[in-house]
C-alpha cells in the first residue's frame, strides 16, 4: 500500500513537471487505475507542495502515535497561502480543524498579525514580569483590588486604516509584508482611562500631537476630576488602584510626583509587557478590529468614532478586560514569563 502510494505520487510530480494542473493529471491517474485511486483533493495538495518547492515524495517522519494527516501537505499549503485559516487546511485535507491546530503546534507555527513582532525579552525581563505576575496576583488574593483598578494608555487612530490579515510563520521566520499605512500620516492621539464599569476619562489630542509630562498631568488632572464626579465611591472609601505602562511621560519624576499628590495607589508594569496591559490586549484590540478598513474624511468623523465605538460596549465588555488579568498573570508564571501570544 505504502509502495503504490509513493508511485502515485511520482506519477502526480511527472504531470506537475510536464506542466498538467491538478485536475488533469487526477483524470489520466483515475484513467489507468481506478476511480478510487487517488482523490482529487489529494493530488491538489500534493501540486501545492509541489509549487512551493517540495519535491519530497516521503511522509515526514513524526513522532509518537501515528496521525491521519500528513504533516507535509500542511506545510505545502501554508507555503501556498499563509493567510490560510485552520478550517481551511482542514477542509482541504479532510480533518478536523482541531487536528490542524494539533499538528500546527507540533510543527511549530503560531499565526500572528503581519509586520507585528514581539520584543525578545531578555532573561532579566522574564524575571521581572513573572516577579510582578506573582506580585499582583497573591495581593489581588489577599485584598481584591480589581473594581478599584483604573487603567489607561494611549492610541494612535490613522484617517486611513489598512487591514491586516493573519499569517502562519515558525520562530525565527520572517513575518509577510502587509502595505502599511503612511506613518506621517494624518493622525489623532486617543487617549483613554477606564474600569470595569466603562470609561472614565478619553480625549484626543489635535491632530499629529503627541503626550509628553506637562500634557500628561493635565490629562491625570482632569481624570482625577472625572473620576470624582463618576465614581465618587473610590474616593470616599480606599481609593484609586491606577494602572498605566512605562512609556516615558508615564514614569518621568513630575508625574510620579502628580501621582503621589493625587494618592493613587500606582500598580508595577513591567517593561515591554502589552500583553498584561488590558488597553492593549482588550480595548485597543478591539477598537482596532473596528477600524480595520475605515477610512476617515475629516476631523470630525474621526472624533466621533471612539465616542460612539465606547458608547455601543456595555459594562459587561468592560468588566471582562479588567477580570482577565488574575489569569493573565498566571499564564506568565507559568510560561516562565514568556508573551502570551493569542
Amino acid at each position: 500500500m505504502e509502495n503504490q502510494k509513493e508511485h502515485f505520487r511520482h506519477i502526480l510530480l511527472f504531470y506537475f513537471r510536464k506542466g498538467k494542473n491538478a485536475s488533469q493529471a487526477h483524470k489520466k491517474l483515475c484513467a489507468v487505475y481506478g476511480d478510487e485511486a487517488l482523490k482529487e483533493r489529494q493530488c491538489q495538495n500534493w501540486f501545492a507542495k509541489f509549487r512551493s518547492g517540495d519535491f519530497s515524495l516521503k511522509d515526514e517522519k513524526r513522532s509518537g502515535h501515528p496521525v491521519e494527516v500528513d504533516d507535509a501537505l500542511i506545510k505545502a499549503i501554508i507555503n501556498s497561502d499563509c493567510h490560510s485559516t485552520t478550517r481551511e487546511i482542514a477542509e482541504k485535507l479532510h480533518v478536523s480543524h482541531t487536528c490542524i491546530e494539533n499538528h500546527l503546534k507540533q510543527l511549530g507555527y503560531f499565526q500572528k498579525l503581519d509586520t507585528w513582532v514581539p520584543h525578545e525579552l531578555k532573561e532579566s525581563q522574564l524575571t521581572q514580569r513573572i516577579s510582578s505576575c506573582d506580585l499582583l496576583k497573591k495581593r489581588n488574593e489577599n485584598d481584591p483590588f480589581l473594581k478599584r483598578l483604573i487603567t489607561g494608555d494611549e492610541k494612535w487612530v490613522v484617517y486611513n486604516n489598512i487591514k491586516q490579515k493573519r499569517s502562519w510563520s515558525r520562530p525565527g521566520e520572517p513575518t509577510q509584508t502587509t502595505s502599511k499605512a503612511d506613518i506621517h500620516q494624518k493622525k489623532v492621539l486617543l487617549s483613554v482611562w477606564w474600569d470595569y464599569k466603562g470609561i472614565v476619562y478619553f480625549e484626543l489630542l489635535p491632530p499629529n500631537r503627541t503626550i509628553n509630562s506637562d500634557v500628561y498631568i493635565e490629562q491625570l488632572t482632569k481624570l482625577n476630576n472625572a473620576v470624582e464626579e463618576k465614581r465618587p465611591e473610590l474616593t470616599n472609601r480606599k481609593g484609586v488602584v491606577f494602572h498605566h505602562d512605562n512609556a516615558r511621560p508615564h514614569t518621568s519624576l513630575v508625574t510620579r510626583q502628580k501621582l503621589m499628590e493625587l494618592g493613587w495607589d500606582v500598580l508595577p508594569h513591567p517593561p515591554y509587557s502589552p500583553d498584561l496591559a488590558p488597553s492593549d490586549y482588550f480595548l485597543f484590540r478591539s477598537l482596532q478590529n473596528s477600524l480595520n478598513g475605515k477610512n476617515f474624511n475629516n476631523d470630525d468623523d474621526v472624533k466621533s468614532y471612539p465616542i460612539q465605538f465606547f458608547a455601543n460596549k456595555n459594562q459587561k465588555f468592560f468588566e471582562r478586560g479588567i477580570m482577565m488579568l488574575p489569569e493573565r498573570w498566571q499564564k506568565v508564571i507559568d510560561q516562565n514569563g514568556q508573551y502570551i501570544t493569542e
